[in-house]
């Protein structure tokens, strides 16, 4: 979790890092779509409840990166000759 002094200061984090976890989030979201749409060939109601409970940990995951994401900025690369 993002302490308060993280949270104000804010972090950088590489391109290729944030391309990594925007990844993630597309691949969750497509992840939990499916994961529900699978609710309605279901009978047993446990399995209903685990689905239900699977999807809503995949979009709280989903929501936790986004915001991850919106707290970070990206780190300028340095410049290969000093100035």
């Amino acid at each position: 979790m993002l302490t308060n002094c993280a949270a104000q200061d804010g972090f950088e984090i590489s391109p290729r890092f944030r391309r990594t976890i925007e990844e993630r989030v597309a691949r969750l979201e497509r992840d939990a779509d499916y994961d529900e749409a699978q609710v309605a060939r279901l009978v047993n109601g446990d399995h209903i409840r685990r689905q239900l409970r699977l999807v809503a940990v995949e979009r709280a995951e989903v929501l936790r990166m986004r915001l991850f994401l919106d707290r970070a900025r990206i780190r300028v690369p340095r410049p290969l000759i000093e100035l």
